[in-house]
């Protein structure tokens, strides 16, 4: 039986911006047991109100685009400016696995060894409306023990990119010379959400290079953002030296001026709306997976579906009549 969580403690602590407490708090929003769920209700309803301060940017990108090294070199610079940044890593993967991204500390370590930064990987409870659920309620967390800027990264690609925009002001999308991705992030809708894009790894001999993918892919968003409207800005870095990691961040600034004070309030709002139906549906699934019904046909459907016996609608209709009938 899980120990009854101490939510007056954990709300000082975070209040007084002890790391131990904060990691406690995000164990306990992340957590899928119904005591702790019912604790994290408590928490983050205390809690909000306090949050909101942050500047909250997604960076994503393809893999092997040198995302680590340039949270780090971001980091490192915000933290050496009296900043206080927070790091969320979401893995996409734990979708099928449960588990977590373990080595963001690894590859991070100059950053994770820094006192004015906290690094969390942030897994996504078995769904991706878990990623929503886990990583927006630990962004809440982190502002409320007074972090200035959160970083959200996604791993990898695809839908867990569309769900970390809907939960930051300013999607970064990192991208590399010589992967195709001027022609193939239209196709798959992420310079449509890129706020701002940065090619990285633009050092020594390949910034040439590099910039000449930054004119391409500029070129390609004049089809994509029509007039008027914010025209993310594509700029050349290399985080490993740091080099240009400082004007990307100039442009995530920009852009959240851009927003304007009330254009953010109303983007934030929207999210929230989202927010609740992603919890909504997040609730839903926890309690078809606790209901007594489920556990006793489950098996047996599992078995006539993978027999052929029936199609996966009318398995579908069981499972939820079940599920109706407790």
């Amino acid at each position: 039986m899980a120990r009854p969580v101490d939510v007056a403690a954990l709300v000082d602590g975070i209040a007084a911006g002890r790391r131990a407490d904060v990691s406690r708090a995000i164990t306990l929003v992340e957590s899928s047991l119904p005591a702790h769920r019912d604790a994290a209700r408590e928490l983050l309803a205390i809690l909000t109100p306090r949050a909101g301060g942050a500047v909250r940017v997604g960076v994503s990108g393809v893999p092997g685009v040198g995302k680590s090294t340039f949270i780090e070199s971001l980091g490192t610079m915000l933290t050496g400016q009296g900043q206080q940044v927070g790091v969320l890593a979401v893995d996409p993967s734990s979708v099928r696995t449960g588990g977590s991204v373990l080595g963001d500390k690894t590859r991070m370590a100059q950053l994770a060894a820094d006192p004015a930064a906290y690094i969390r990987p942030s897994p996504s409870a078995g769904t991706l409306g878990g990623v929503a659920r886990a990583t927006t309620q630990a962004m809440i967390v982190l502002e409320a023990a007074g972090y200035d800027v959160v970083l959200v990264e996604t791993v990898g690609v695809g839908q867990s990119e569309v769900t970390v925009a809907g939960m930051v002001d300013t999607f970064l999308f990192l991208t590399l010379a010589r992967t195709g991705d001027q022609l193939q992030g239209i196709k798959k809708g992420i310079l449509e959400i890129a706020d701002v894009i940065a090619v990285n790894k633009a050092d020594g001999d390949r910034e040439v290079e590099a910039k000449g993918a930054a004119r391409e892919l500029a070129g390609a968003l004049r089809l994509v953002h029509g007039k008027g409207e914010w025209a993310p800005p594509v700029l050349t870095c290399a985080g490993l030296t740091g080099h240009g990691v400082d004007e990307v961040w100039a442009r995530v600034l920009a852009h959240g001026e851009h927003l304007g004070t009330e254009g953010l309030a109303h983007k934030r709002a929207v999210q929230q709306h989202e927010f609740t139906w992603a919890l909504v549906r997040d609730e839903l699934d926890q309690r078809l997976r606790r209901s007594p019904g489920v556990a006793r046909v489950r098996d047996e459907v599992r078995r006539a579906v993978l027999a052929g016996d029936i199609a996966a609608p009318e398995a579908a209709d069981r499972i939820v009549a079940a599920y109706d009938e407790g």
